[in-house]
């Protein structure tokens, strides 16, 4: 009796444990448009991934003559519809509650006219053990008429100083729910030459295709810089310590125009050969409660009167932008590295069994710069800005310890 009734119980449990599977299990359908021609895209790969199980496949499907698609979701879980179109992929977040999937998709060409580079932003986080630590980011537009992606092996390609030591890169797409995706550059040919393989999208309203370089440079108390643009850029920014020097080189045209209280400099309509030359002295570093209360703007102006900034310490120039406006998490992430910096060298070092920790350190670095995104657009108050960085910072220690 005793035997049956454990039967029985097994029984029912395994029966829940279906019926909570059914019920988990949700379609999610939507179209997938060519937005290049204005037409559905037919015959189109469209996969479901799981990103808490490292993007791994759990459905798959084709896209029909009117560009539909259907999959099913397993569980509970947080998913990603991916569509690859003449080899470059698109991602959307899997929707909730029945509400439809749609993607637009763009025909891909290797060089596509009206992709140029509206912000480049140089910061120079700080000097370390006879090294420099530099963050260089990049918001590349993709303005094409009729839209198209350009991608290829060498989609974006960037110049470094010959001597840098890449620590990481990154990329992102455009649209406010894509996240920064890790890449491995490709040398381009010449030394300090190197590309991105990453597609460049038509711009999301407002969103551009944005990419990061963290690399290390050897400094004996000062540098002069050469860069260069490998396209058009509309502005170029270097980002300094207060306790640092700058001077422009021959032939640049950078102008002082101090940011949230950091010396910030700016050069407009940088092209392919044009003298971007600056040297910069001294030692120091960007303290990470820099750039992040109320009232940094006003100090930074104040800053700005005549002998107290580098370069003449002229104010801030008529019309002249404002990186921080559309990039400002850009600049307030640099801050975030150092804390992610430990993370990022875990994820790069090899360990057996650690597959988890690798996955969970990457989604917290990750998430740190979606919270400081959420704090520069206003998206969630002080408080609760300061409560959910002190908890990721806990969390992120506990994961390096146990890495």
């Amino acid at each position: 009796m005793m035997k049956m009734n454990r039967i029985v119980l097994c029984t029912v449990a395994l029966s829940l444990l279906l019926t909570g599977a059914v019920a988990q299990a949700a379609q999610v359908t939507g179209t997938v448009t060519n937005k290049t021609i204005g037409k559905p895209a037919a015959g189109d790969t469209v996969v479901l991934v799981d990103v808490q199980a490292g993007m791994g496949e759990v459905a798959r499907s084709t896209t029909d003559v009117g560009g539909h698609y259907k999959l099913t979701k397993p569980g509970q879980s947080n998913y990603l519809v991916r569509v690859t179109h003449q080899g470059a992929t698109y991602f959307i977040g899997a929707p909730e509650g029945g509400a439809a999937g749609d993607i637009a998709v763009y025909d891909v060409a290797a060089k596509v006219d009206g992709v140029l580079i509206d912000e480049d932003v140089i910061g120079i986080v700080e000097t370390v053990n006879g090294q420099l630590r530099i963050v260089e980011r990049y918001a590349v537009r993709n303005s094409s008429m009729p839209p198209r992606t350009q991608w290829s092996p060498r989609s974006f390609e960037i110049v470094l100083p010959e001597d840098a030591v890449v620590e990481g890169a990154s990329a992102q797409r455009p649209g406010a729910s894509s996240l920064p995706t890790t890449m491995k550059l490709d040398s381009a040919g010449q030394k300090g030459h190197y590309s991105f393989n990453f597609p460049i999208q038509p711009d999301d309203g407002e969103k551009p295709t944005l990419f990061q370089i963290e690399y290390m440079l050897p400094y004996s108390g000062k540098f002069t810089f050469h860069p260069q643009v490998t396209i058009p850029a509309r502005t170029v920014w270097v980002m300094t310590p207060k306790s640092m020097s700058f001077a422009a080189g021959a032939g640049s045209t950078f102008i002082s125009a101090p940011q949230d209280g950091l010396p910030t400099y700016v050069a407009k309509n940088a092209a392919p050969g044009k003298p971007l030359e600056f040297t910069v002295s001294g030692t120091g570093s960007i303290p990470r409660d820099e750039g992040g209360g109320q009232g940094s703007q006003q100090s930074g102006q104040e800053a700005s009167g005549p002998g107290t900034q580098p370069g003449g310490g002229m104010a801030n120039p008529i019309n002249t932008p404002d990186p921080l406006s559309k990039y400002k998490w850009w600049i307030l992430s640099v801050l975030v590295l150092l804390l992610a910096a430990g993370a990022a060298f875990m994820l790069r070092t090899p360990a057996t069994g650690a597959t988890g920790n690798a996955a969970l350190l990457n989604a917290l670095k990750e998430e740190i710069f979606a919270l400081e995104s959420d704090k520069v657009a206003g998206k969630i108050t002080a408080a609760e800005y300061a409560e959910l960085k002190a908890a990721l910072e806990t969390v992120l220690k506990r994961a390096l310890k146990r890495q």
